[in-house]
């Protein structure tokens, strides 16, 4: 199968790269500044996602099976400080990749994210449930799901994810590697212990995007996250105690003692069904996800 890979150089999109190759892809990788470092890659084509003139002439010329696009400005403090490029990214690329793939009969996979809900409910969100972005980011992948949808009715799939585990190509990108790299540098960062996620490692939900690319009798919204739910703090603790760093180099605090962050989300997971009773890959416990993570010593160690 030819896939078209918008984000190659992402922490997903990398992840996806390499499963999809292993299963004897051919990967057309699409990438801005970063070259992507996946070996056996089809063709690798830099693009800027929010310059798409040339987005249409490319996939003619190349015609793949399936497009995947995991781009996205996926930060929500650069999406706040530059809104204008976020619609562009987030918004009317997957637009024009849905009315392309409609074009030329192609499966496309959107992946979208667990904020495009409030984080208000006390019950894990289900695919069905009304979303409610509180902040910008949130609205923009919001706006794309419906772009998607609208503009591929027949054969779409949305995939919201949750924070992802991994390690990024850059290193600087993840959960685990932002931590580490702070505590290195002489803080102490401020960790909610009121804030609930469901982190999962991007290669396991890259293998659920690989098994959906190859299985067109499933289409629409999906959920799909980790094994386990845990505080950010939790989370936080975990990672410390993987990589043998002291407990204490992080601080557990509430929402509510910032009035800054009194309106962030409190509880973003994820009920997985139908889903994972119809796919071969399962959620990753969190123990797994740090099993994957590359080594990072402290610098007194």
């Amino acid at each position: 199968m030819k896939i078209l890979l918008t984000g190659a150089t992402g922490l997903l999109g990398n992840a996806y790269a390499e499963a999809a190759i292993r299963r004897g892809h051919k990967v057309i990788a699409l990438h801005h500044s970063q070259t992507p470092r996946v070996n056996g890659l089809h063709k690798t084509i830099q693009f800027d996602g929010s310059q798409t003139e040339n987005l249409t002439q490319l996939c003619l010329e190349h015609w793949p099976d399936t497009i995947v696009n995991c781009a996205a400005i996926s930060s929500p403090d650069a999406v706040d400080a530059d809104p204008k490029l976020a619609e562009k990214v987030n918004v009317a690329l997957p637009r024009l990749l849905a009315q392309i793939s409609t074009h030329i009969g192609a499966r496309l996979l959107h992946v979208s994210t667990d904020m495009v809900f409030d984080g208000h409910s006390d019950e894990a969100y289900r695919s069905t449930d009304m979303p409610f972005p509180t902040g910008l980011y949130g609205q923009t992948k919001l706006m794309a799901e419906r772009e998607v949808l609208e503009h591929n009715p027949e054969d779409p799939v949305v995939l919201r994810i949750p924070i992802l585990m991994g390690n990024s190509p850059s290193g600087k990108r993840s959960v685990h590697e932002k931590l580490l790299a702070a505590i290195n540098a002489g803080e102490r960062p401020k960790l909610f212990c009121d804030e609930i996620r469901q982190p999962c490692s991007a290669s396991n939900v890259a293998e659920v995007l690989l098994e959906l690319t190859e299985r067109r009798d499933l289409h629409g919204i999906f959920h799909w996250a980790g094994a386990e739910t845990l505080s950010r703090f939790e989370m936080g603790q975990r990672i410390l105690r993987h990589f043998g760093f002291p407990l204490d180099s992080v601080q557990s605090v509430c929402k509510n003692d910032d009035p800054d962050f009194a309106n962030r989300p409190s509880n973003l997971t994820f009920n997985l069904h139908p889903i994972v009773s119809k796919l071969k890959t399962k959620p990753a416990t969190f123990e797994e996800q740090l099993e994957e993570l590359t080594q990072i010593k402290p610098l007194n160690a």
